[in-house]
């Protein structure tokens, strides 16, 4: 059996829509091997979120996948009809989504919808998965979990609601979690709180993870291998430390060095790197490479064909036929909390 939980092939979902078709992912390939955690990043409407649906089989109209494999542990998921994906959601990959407010049903209490999801999924009598769903908000860290799975989604906070999501994400003990923005709309502390909760629990319940986010500093704290998406498309894929301190593609180093960050002198007061121009449409992409209407690097070459996925090592590839001039100059320190977890990863080996 191959050493990846999940291997993506080719994969392309478009929407076909009166003013044309958006090819909103498009011939999108990677792997997550077993154990490790993979993040996909990039922009609001880059395809991320609709990458993390595909796989699920999930897509809503007018939207299909119109091509490729999604093969999960030794499995294409194109093949499983609809009722065999429905036992494989939730007990095999599981998703957290970005907004818990209103991924919650509002009229059922926290531990209910958690015990709905096992007795969907294990066949338990009620009593008993009550008992677990009041379980699993402990070890998702809810305080006085007991009395907390009798409340509603609007008396809890948003960290509460997220952990409440965690906890029946993880309830079915699944081997793939898909986690899409998980602390979108946290503040900064419960943020970094969720993301710890994540990395434990990902030893815990011995799991492989697909992160979705365009949080630089989330993927710092949580990734071992990063993707970067534009306009559809995988522009560059490699190590976490590659990518932050060897960025090679103009738009990777572009979202690093548009990042606020803090120097020895303490915060500067300058104007904040930008990435010039605007994400093209989907129904108007440009010739050649996507991102040349905005690169510094480009060439009349950039213009004329869209570059393959080119290897620079054997653990890096980026779909840049100049990748050589990238990250010339040193690619600065995204924040002092981020070296900091930098070198403990190096000393952990």
């Amino acid at each position: 059996m191959t050493d990846n939980i999940l291997e993506i092939k080719n994969l392309s979902t478009h929407f076909f829509t009166r003013a044309g078709v958006v090819k909103a992912v498009d011939d999108v390939s990677f792997a997550i091997p077993r154990g490790s955690t993979l993040a996909l990043v990039g922009e609001s409407g880059s395809g991320k979120s609709v990458t993390s649906l595909s796989i699920l089989r999930l897509v809503p109209p007018p939207g299909k996948i119109v091509d490729g494999e999604i093969n999960f542990n030794g499995s294409d998921l194109m093949k499983l009809d609809s009722e065999a994906m429905r036992r494989l959601r939730g007990r095999e990959i599981a998703m957290i989504f970005q907004d818990p407010m209103s991924s919650l049903n509002p009229v059922y209490t926290a531990g209910d919808q958690i015990a709905e999801a096992i007795q969907l999924h294990e066949n338990l009598p009620r009593k008993r998965a009550w008992a677990k769903a009041v379980e699993m908000m402990e070890r998702v860290k809810i305080p006085d979990a007991s009395r907390r799975a009798s409340d509603y989604p609007h008396q809890l906070s948003g960290g509460m609601r997220q952990r409440v999501m965690i906890a029946m994400a993880l309830s079915c003990n699944p081997k793939l979690l898909i986690a899409d923005e998980p602390t979108t709309a946290l503040d900064v502390t419960i943020q970094a709180e969720i993301l710890e909760l994540l990395r434990g629990l990902k030893d815990d319940f011995d799991l492989s993870m697909l992160l979705i986010t365009h949080d630089l500093g989330v993927v710092a704290e949580t990734a071992d291998r990063v993707a970067v998406m534009y306009a559809g498309r995988i522009v560059e894929e490699a190590p976490d430390r590659a990518i932050f301190h060897n960025p090679k593609h103009p738009y990777t180093e572009g979202l690093l060095h548009s990042v606020p960050r803090l120097t020895e002198e303490g915060l500067k007061l300058r104007r904040l790197a930008t990435i010039e121009g605007t994400v093209p449409s989907l129904l108007d992409l440009p010739a050649g490479c996507k991102f040349a209407p905005r690169c510094s690097y480009v060439i009349d070459e950039c213009r004329v064909r869209e570059p393959a996925l080119l290897e620079v090592t054997a653990e890096h590839s980026s779909r840049c036929i100049r990748f050589d001039c990238v990250a010339a100059e040193k690619t600065p320190q995204m924040n002092t909390d981020e070296h900091r977890y930098g070198k403990e990863k190096e000393a952990q080996g």
